[in-house]
């Protein structure tokens, strides 16, 4: 990683930590749209564990183990995860919700071919340049089953706001301090190659336009 994406890493997460410290439960108690389609396509498949990549605070990973899955969530920041522990300790859920410190910039911790299912709702619009979106990307599908499911949600380039956020190097843009990307349909098939890409669906949550994808890591022979 360049010496530029160091510096930036690491002040996006001074920045995260500071906003979850300054406004617990940042982004609110109730679950993403996002994960309310994830409980659906996971339920589906018959797969009853998730790893959760970005998770925050935990409004979605606490939402996932409500519905019975089994959630190991990860995030960069303490402050985030020390605010999910606990509420899971409070609602009852720290049975099945475990939460560790983890930048998704290094490897993913599970072995090749371990996990089921994997889930990141805005976690892939944050400030990674190109090769690292694509070795996270790769790193997921490494960890997966054949036949893992992962579903993620990002901002949409047709969101008006992405106007007004300045651009920068990478196809990054900024915005308050925040760095982040908008996503168009190119980038999806992009970090969809070596996927099944089964879902894009444009969608409005609040006053932001998103767009899920669910993919799924194909069986050997298929």
């Amino acid at each position: 990683m360049g010496t530029g994406h160091v510096e930036l890493a690491r002040a996006q997460q001074e920045r995260w930590d500071l906003a979850y410290a300054r406004r617990p439960q940042l982004h609110g108690a109730e679950p993403s749209v996002a994960a309310r389609r994830a409980v659906e396509v996971f339920g589906a498949a018959g797969i009853d564990d998730v790893l959760e990549l970005g998770a925050g605070h935990g409004r979605d990973a606490l939402f996932l183990a409500r519905q019975g899955f089994s959630v190991h969530a990860t995030d960069f920041s303490e402050t985030a995860l020390d605010q999910l522990r606990h509420e899971a300790q409070r609602a009852g859920l720290d049975d099945r919700v475990t939460a560790a410190l983890h930048d998704v910039r290094d490897p993913l911790p599970p072995a090749d071919r371990t996990v089921n299912a994997v889930f990141a709702n805005l976690l892939l619009n944050m400030a990674f340049s190109p090769s690292e979106l694509r070795s996270l990307v790769a790193e997921v599908h490494r960890v997966l089953c054949p036949g893992g499911l992962f579903v993620y949600a990002v901002w949409s380039a047709d969101d008006p706001c992405a106007q007004q956020w300045l651009p920068l190097e990478d196809g990054l843009s900024g915005h308050d301090g925040f760095v982040g990307r908008f996503f168009d349909r190119e980038l999806i098939d992009e970090l969809g190659e070596d996927w099944n890409l089964d879902e894009v669906t444009p969608y409005q949550e609040g006053q932001r336009l998103m767009l899920r994808m669910t993919m799924t890591k194909s069986a050997p022979g298929t």
